[in-house]
């Protein structure tokens, strides 16, 4: 029974993941040559074939010269038993579609040379047509007739693609890999610190390290909050400005952040340093050399950040140590300034996404809007409506804030436009400081199984794991934050409950604060300097 019960709920979650898109494929041959096409059409009206061994071949027939939108001047024998190719306009494609049929045509090919919209028509005209329909670029017809002349045939399907995609295996690790490295670094730079103050005989012990910026004040927190709230509204008005500064900000942050993480790296596996003097300035070999290829790294993507075949890698790369560094960088210095942080930001993410959808003209959230940029509104796929573009367009700017990695199971899609799976940076950062402070909180305490860390890495793993399952069963795009925070705020505040050290977790850092006369309550006995591990 157990096991009948298992199959059953594995079939039910494989039948859920497939998708009959409104974007499939015409493969055109002629001899030994052929190539694929992406065509656009309604597979509620006129189903194709899933596979391309399925799929029936026909003779194609060019009938471009006419919109088809009466018999007059076709004979039927030309067309009879083969695919049709006819120039949209004057009427509409269910009126095609049967005039088609009519004549004896099996297929029929709408080329066009506007956007390409899946075909629609009145409920009534629905049982009428029985032929495939499907709508064409006109430029995708003419290279075919230069590649192949006048003798094609064509076939015309869709394979359904699962929504579980390789991508998000990907998108998965580099978020876990990265808010794990992220919350060792803040580690080990946290221990080397206590290292230093011990050598030091304990003066500069409630010091941070420079370089690093700690949150300790709650005000600052919604200040901070705040401002991102006026940012992404600005970035929502005044996009077409505003994106091309924010790229600029991103070439410099990123390549010194992948500076800072290789250097880190160079550090931790022992690679020498060689040094030379000009004038009184003493250079170092390897900053030189690393310097040169992150900011080579940096200005490449710069310049080729529109082309979207291979750019996502570097992108991911700069974006995987813009997240670690910022993890390292910026500090929260307890608990309290956690819970206050994180709660904000879910407010905030899934206002922009679930709410400003009423308020917009386009009916996209303003989030959507500003992280997709201006083809947010016109995105390939809205529900079951596809929009293609049928000629070749200027790419958009986009914002340099996610993690993407393109579908591979998407045959059509990629054949009409690269999809993408993303994962916005705050997904990752704002959990991953939460992480940061858990690893910091080992060190405090001396914990040398990292219970805190751990079980926070566990949280997120878990978070992640409820935002796709939800993005997939509902097919919209969801703020990950609605999930991440709870998962990991919860985890946290048990686990600090449960081992009787959640005044110490609330409380956190013994860093001075300036503008606070509360003393500390994390003792200070808790905590063993002489812990040997990674240098910062």
């Amino acid at each position: 029974m157990g096991k009948a019960v298992r199959i059953v709920t594995l079939s039910l979650v494989f039948l859920v993941s497939q998708i009959n898109c409104q974007e499939a494929i015409l493969h055109i041959s002629s001899g030994a040559r052929n190539k694929d096409y992406c065509i656009v059409y309604n597979q509620s009206w006129t189903p194709l074939s899933e596979t391309l061994d399925a799929a029936l071949q026909y003779p194609l027939v060019n009938l471009t010269s006419t919109t088809l939108c009466n018999s007059s001047g076709v004979s039927p024998d030309v067309v009879e038993g083969k695919a049709v190719v006819v120039l949209s306009g004057e009427c509409n494609s269910s009126q095609k579609a049967l005039v088609a049929q009519g004549l004896g045509a099996t297929t029929l090919l709408i080329a066009n040379n506007e956007t390409l919209i899946t075909p629609s028509a009145n409920e009534s005209d629905y049982a009428k047509v029985t032929i495939p329909l499907a709508l064409m670029r006109y430029r995708d017809l003419l290279g075919a007739q230069q590649l192949f002349a006048e003798d094609m045939q064509v076939q015309l399907y869709a394979p359904p693609y699962s929504r579980i995609d390789p991508s998000i295996a990907v998108m998965l690790m580099i978020a876990i890999v990265t808010v794990v490295l992220g919350g060792l670094w803040s580690g080990a730079c946290e221990r080397d610190r206590l290292m230093s103050a011990a050598e030091s005989g304990g003066l500069g012990e409630n010091k941070p390290d420079s370089g690093e910026l700690f949150l300790y004040s709650p005000m600052k927190v919604v200040f901070f909050v705040g401002l991102m709230c006026g940012m992404l509204v600005l970035m929502y008005f005044f996009y077409n400005i505003l994106v091309y500064i924010i790229i600029v900000i991103f070439c410099l942050a990123s390549a010194s952040a992948l500076y800072n993480c290789a250097d880190a790296v160079m550090d931790k596996i022992g690679c020498g340093t060689l040094s030379f003097s000009i004038r009184n300035w003493t250079f170092s070999v390897r900053s030189l050399i690393l310097a040169a290829v992150c900011v080579s790294i940096a200005a490449v993507w710069g310049v080729y950040r529109n082309e979207d075949r291979w750019i996502w890698i570097l992108q991911d790369i700069l974006g995987f140590a813009f997240c670690l560094n910022f993890m390292k960088t910026i500090s929260l210095s307890n608990f309290k300034i956690c819970v206050i942080l994180l709660s904000l930001l879910l407010v905030y993410d899934v206002f922009f996404v679930f709410i400003t959808p009423f308020f917009t003209k386009n009916g996209v959230s303003i989030m959507v809007q500003v992280a997709l940029g201006p083809d947010a509104s016109t995105e390939q796929t809205q529900g079951n409506l596809v929009v293609i573009p049928a000629e070749p367009q200027a790419p958009s700017e986009k914002l340099p804030v996610v993690m993407r990695v393109p579908r591979f199971s998407a045959l059509a899609q990629n054949l009409c436009g690269m999809q993408f799976s993303i994962l916005g940076y705050g997904d990752i950062i704002v959990p991953g400081l939460l992480v940061a402070y858990c690893s910091r909180f080992d060190v405090w305490i001396n914990s040398s199984k990292k219970i805190y860390f751990v079980s926070c890495c566990i949280a997120y793993f878990l978070g992640l794991m409820v935002t796709f399952a939800v993005m997939l069963l509902s097919g919209l795009g969801q703020p990950a934050l609605l999930y991440l925070v709870p998962f990991t705020l919860i985890t946290s505040a048990v686990l600090a409950k449960c081992r009787g050290e959640l005044r110490q977790f609330w409380a956190g850092t013994t860093y001075e604060v300036l503008d606070s006369s509360r003393e500390p309550l994390l003792t200070e006995g808790r905590i063993d300097y002489s812990i040997e591990g990674a240098k910062c």
